[in-house]
């Protein structure tokens, strides 16, 4: 059975009604990650949620799992295992990932105005992939120093994305020392044909988040989610 560690920013009385954003964070990392981001963010009418991953990091997950979650704790948690070239082991491991995080948000999300996704890193590639199965569930993506992921045809529903494109943020260093340059094509190629872009670098931040794009981001959640 799925368990999910899940930090907020507000007490369960005040969440319902409000934009709930979903903070994804990145491979090694944990949930009390990002949660240092919500300062500079909007706080009113926002309830930000942080998920920890579902495995320890560095587990190698069987070919045949039938579920992303694995007990047991670590310094780091992983969504789906990856080597240093940002491959894994099979795009099961990434269905899996995707379904464990929907089992927690699907029923929960009739109690918000929103959902959005704000993922860094694997963070970015799981908020991706989340839209990408359930295009009508997800109001908005930030993605920090991320990327998308190739293959899917069959689980993904990227035919609707092009028909109704997601309003997505991408911050990046162009040279970034952890994203490989194959999977910066294909996220180019892949905004490009089913996203509403605003895209920023910075340089000399490499695999990291520049105060100026916190700045960035903000500004993003305002028009894209808290006035649209």
């Amino acid at each position: 059975m799925n368990q999910y560690l899940v930090e907020y920013s507000k007490a369960e009385p005040f969440r319902r009604g409000t934009h709930l954003v979903v903070l994804l964070h990145g491979y090694g990392s944990h949930e009390r990650d990002l949660l240092g981001l919500t300062p500079y963010l909007p706080s009113e009418k926002v309830t930000y949620a942080s998920v920890r991953a579902p495995q320890p990091v560095g587990y190698q997950l069987p070919a045949d799992a039938g579920s992303a979650y694995v007990q047991g704790t670590a310094m780091g948690y992983q969504w789906w295992p990856l080597n240093q070239q940002l491959e894994t082991v099979g795009f099961t491991a990434i269905e899996l990932a995707v379904d464990y995080l929907l089992g927690w948000l699907e029923p929960i999300a009739a109690d918000y105005e929103s959902v959005t996704l704000l993922g860094f890193s694997q963070g970015m590639a799981l908020a991706t992939s989340v839209a990408r199965a359930r295009p009508d569930l997800i109001k908005a993506v930030v993605g920090l120093s991320g990327y998308a992921v190739a293959g899917g045809e069959h689980y993904f529903k990227d035919a609707q994305l092009a028909a109704t494109p997601l309003p997505l943020f991408w911050g990046r260093d162009e040279a970034d020392p952890i994203i490989t340059p194959d999977k910066i094509t294909y996220t180019q190629e892949w905004v490009a044909d089913h996203t509403a872009l605003t895209a920023q670098t910075y340089p000399n931040i490499g695999h990291g988040v520049a105060a100026a794009e916190l700045t960035h981001v903000a500004g993003f959640l305002k028009e894209k989610v808290l006035s649209a």
